[in-house]
């Protein structure tokens, strides 16, 4: 009980990415030919018109790890004390934020790349937390 009161900021970050990222690939699995569709017209006009399906299963792999490494860091950090694993998993968490970024970016979607924005605060908040 006092490693997760001591870490109650990390554990809520964690869960919060958890929560963010296992939601969304799981989305990805299971409705993949509407995700595709729908990226594929999102960046249609753009120099990523031909690399949506590759970069769709990036998205979901990053997803995926993020999502797992965080997991396993959540039980780390709350059992044994450690947050090697969860530092790893906010890593990803940021990496695969940055992937979306770039890609909203590219479709001149600005609207959400400010949402990627509201994302990428507490998972960088994270990295910083468990820096030390």
């Amino acid at each position: 009980m006092e490693s997760i009161l001591k870490n109650a900021t990390e554990i809520l970050l964690l869960l919060f990415l958890i929560i963010t990222f296992l939601q969304s690939g799981i989305d990805k699995v299971f409705d993949w030919r509407g995700n595709l569709t729908w990226l594929k017209s999102h960046f249609e006009g753009t120099p990523l018109t031909g690399l949506v399906p590759f970069l769709l299963f990036t998205v979901l792999l990053v997803e995926m790890i993020a999502a797992i490494l965080c997991l396993v860091g959540l039980y780390q950090l709350t059992v044994l004390g450690k947050s090697s694993i969860a530092f790893y998993g906010a890593i990803m968490s940021c990496v695969s934020l940055l992937m979306l970024l770039f890609g909203q970016r590219m479709a001149k979607d600005y609207e959400g790349a400010k949402t990627i924005a509201v994302y990428f605060v507490p998972a960088i908040f994270l990295v910083y937390l468990l820096q030390g």
